[in-house]
Parts: structure tokens; C-alpha cells; sequence
């Protein structure tokens, strides 16, 4: 008890000018509004218009997205980009946004400002973002759809057959389903076991 109420002295015991209690207290609200205030920045940055924000995605691969089945379909349900390039889980998600500090830099420099340098880094731009989702066993997709929800059943033949045949090889999502969301470089051939 005496060791509680001497932990409790020096909290409370003023420090040149404020107490040691008062100082944590502050310490505390400020911490809570800096996060409260980077989160709602992390979450600002994950909606589509943010995405689309510059001429290089808007014109380029937000084009090819609404043409898909993410983008409408029957049952209105829709993915953004967040939802196929950005981790739900905090932890993978801070790792994410640092690296699109280097798509910034991309968009500062003009590295792909038109339609002809985006075309012409396509293949190297697609293969960076296969190799990740490759990596992290297709992480994103996995949020919206799993083998094990899949009613297999319902699904064309084919379907079942290679959904099937990925399971037993431990396949993930973007071995199979490249240019599902956006057009396949003009340069890339696929493999002949898909």
C-alpha cells in the first residue's frame, strides 16, 4: 500500500510547473486525438475518389475497373481499389501506405503523367503488383473470397475443375486471375498451365 501511494505522490507532485498527473493527462488526449487524426487520414486515403484523384489513375486503370464485374454487377456490391491494393489489417496496411509514398514520388516526377508512359511501364507495373498479392497468398482477395465459402456446385465445370486443382497445388488467387480488374499488358503471354 505505501508503495501505491508513493507511486501516486510522484504522479501528482508538480514537475517545474505542472504535475506529473496533469502532464500524462495531456500526453493522453493529445495522443488520442493524433491518432484518431492519422487514422481518418489512412482511412481518407483508401477511398476510390482519393484513388482517382490523379489524371494517371482516372484515365488509365480506373477506366479498365469500371468495365468489370467489381465495379457493377447484379448484386451491387462493389470492390475499390482499396479493397484489392490496401491490407485491412493495420500492421500491413502502415507497410502499404509507405510504399505508396513511392507512387507519389512517381506522380510528382511524371514518371507515367501520360497515357503512352503508363502503357510502356504496364508490364513492369502489373508484374510488381502480381508479385505482391503472390506473396501475401492473394491477402486482399481473400477479404471478399475463399475456398471455403465458394459453393462449388454452383460453379461452371471448368470453374470447379481449377478451383479444385488450386487448392490441391496451393495456388493462390492471382496465379489464375491476372488482368481480373484491369487490361493485361499488351506484352505479357500467359503460362501454359493456367
Amino acid at each position: 500500500m505505501a508503495m501505491i501511494a508513493r507511486i501516486w505522490g510522484t504522479l501528482r507532485c508538480p514537475s517545474v510547473k505542472y504535475s506529473v498527473l496533469t502532464l500524462l493527462a495531456v500526453g493522453f488526449v493529445a495522443g488520442v486525438l493524433f491518432w484518431g487524426g492519422y487514422n481518418t487520414a489512412m482511412e481518407a486515403s483508401n477511398r476510390l475518389e482519393f484513388c482517382i484523384s490523379c489524371h494517371e489513375m482516372r484515365d488509365n486503370v480506373y477506366q479498365e475497373y469500371k468495365q468489370t464485374i467489381h465495379y457493377a454487377n447484379r448484386t451491387g456490391v462493389r470492390a475499390i481499389c482499396s479493397d484489392c491494393h490496401v491490407p485491412k489489417d493495420w500492421a500491413h496496411k502502415f507497410v502499404r501506405k509507405i510504399k505508396a509514398s513511392g507512387e507519389v514520388w512517381g506522380k510528382l516526377t511524371g514518371v507515367i503523367d501520360t497515357k503512352e508512359k503508363f502503357e510502356a511501364r504496364r508490364m513492369a507495373l502489373a508484374q510488381n503488383e502480381w508479385n505482391t498479392m503472390k506473396a501475401t497468398d492473394s491477402r486482399e482477395c481473400r477479404n471478399c473470397h475463399g475456398f471455403t465459402a465458394m459453393d462449388v456446385k454452383r460453379q461452371k465445370p471448368r470453374a470447379q475443375q481449377k478451383h479444385q486443382e488450386a487448392q490441391q497445388q496451393g495456388k493462390t488467387c492471382i496465379d489464375c486471375h491476372k488482368g481480373i480488374a484491369h487490361l493485361l499488358p499488351r506484352d505479357y503471354v500467359e503460362p501454359d498451365d493456367e
